[in-house]
């Protein structure tokens, strides 16, 4: 019996994450932290076997906490999920060369190039990855650039933070100006050529610089949307799974350019978002550095990198992993999600065009 710690439970992620742990590992115990005491995950009845409130990152005293806490509850290894703590771990691994216990993250220097969108523009300014993209600031807005290297329409959005935060579809420079006053408590954002083509989303493992599985999904409707002025909240509503492997040959190229440009190797579970333009062509708008919102959904329908990481970091290799860089969902798979509910895999997109029955809901998660 191994006991798997996971932090953050509070979000959607980690808590889908202890869901999947549950029902494929119903034997280990699991051990949740999170730094607010109102977190979800603490009362939700057979979430986690055992919770704490937990300092920071930011704090001293976090890591005399996990180090405590790892000796206590005798954990044998951990999924760190909220990204300022990837990070941290990343830099407590720099400085030490070893973690605090068995963990899968990428590496420090490619995690804080990721993070911050700023960073990732940056990195690949000039190819054909991203979208013509202007950095800028409450500061510094460059409202001059913008016209002349992107112009109206264009897509703000903060340079860190999910991908709704500070979002919204700029018709022109008053309306830029009348979004930063708005939002002035955000400092930076991006401001980016305005895709108006399908919203992507994938999930990807690499173990030491090897892609070992990737597959993506379509975000096609959003949570709430309606009270977002962008229409965009960072949760999807209705998705659909997709078996289209020149998105994983993107994502995966994009990666090794960033990779290589920083001298470190692809590690650890990698989630890529991305809109196409008034072409097709795919560009990136964002990589998060830990699993997704939807890795729950997309184990229900045999896509597991929860699974696949707690073998990898059991056996310290990636080979018991089945290599699939290209996944093939078994069936034209949808699935629903809201805020108060669990999420619903169905079989099919006919579903929602035929009489309403039991049979036609594949699973939760």
């Amino acid at each position: 019996m191994k006991t798997i710690l996971i932090t953050g439970i509070g979000g959607p992620t980690p808590r889908s994450i202890a869901r999947t742990l549950r029902k494929h590992y119903p034997e280990y115990r699991l051990v949740g932290i999170d730094a607010n005491p109102k977190a979800l995950g603490f009362f939700m009845p057979g979430l986690v076997d055992k919770y704490y409130v937990a300092p920071r990152i930011t704090k001293k005293e976090y890591w005399p906490f996990i180090h405590d806490l790892i000796k206590k509850e005798g954990i044998d290894q951990a999924f760190v999920q909220p990204e300022m703590e990837v990070i941290g771990w990343g830099l407590f691994y720099r400085d030490f060369k070893r973690f605090p216990c068995p963990v899968l993250i990428p590496p420090f220097e490619l995690a804080t190039t990721l993070m911050d969108k700023s960073k990732m523009s940056e990195a690949l300014r000039g190819t054909y990855f991203i979208p013509r993209t202007v950095n800028i600031s409450q500061s510094d807005p460059k409202f001059d650039e913008i016209e002349a290297s992107i112009g109206f329409p264009s897509w703000i959005r903060a340079i860190k933070g999910a991908g709704g935060l500070g979002s919204l579809k700029v018709l022109g420079k008053d309306n830029l100006i009348s979004w930063l006053l708005i939002n002035r408590h955000i400092d930076d954002f991006t401001v980016s050529e305005y895709l108006p083509g399908r919203h992507l989303a994938t999930e990807m493992l690499y173990f030491n610089g090897e892609y070992l599985k990737g597959a993506s999904l379509e975000c096609a409707e959003y949570v709430m949307a309606s009270i977002a002025p962008s229409g965009v909240t960072g949760n999807t509503s209705f998705g659909r799974f997709l078996n289209e492997d020149h998105i994983l040959k993107f994502c995966d190229e994009c990666l090794q350019y960033i990779c290589a440009n920083l001298g470190t190797k692809a590690h650890g579970v990698l989630s890529f978002d991305l809109k196409e333009d008034i072409q097709g062509n795919l560009k990136v708008t964002e990589v998060n550095i830990r699993h997704m919102a939807y890795t729950g959904v997309m184990a229900d329908v045999g896509f597991n990198l929860i699974e696949d990481t707690v073998d990898i970091l059991s056996n310290n290799s990636s080979k018991t992993i089945t290599r699939q860089p290209y996944f093939k969902y078994d069936r034209p798979y949808v699935f629903l999600r809201d805020v108060d509910c669990e999420p619903i895999v169905l079989e099919s997109e006919d579903n929602f065009q035929t009489e309403r029955t039991n049979n036609v809901t594949l699973g939760l998660i």
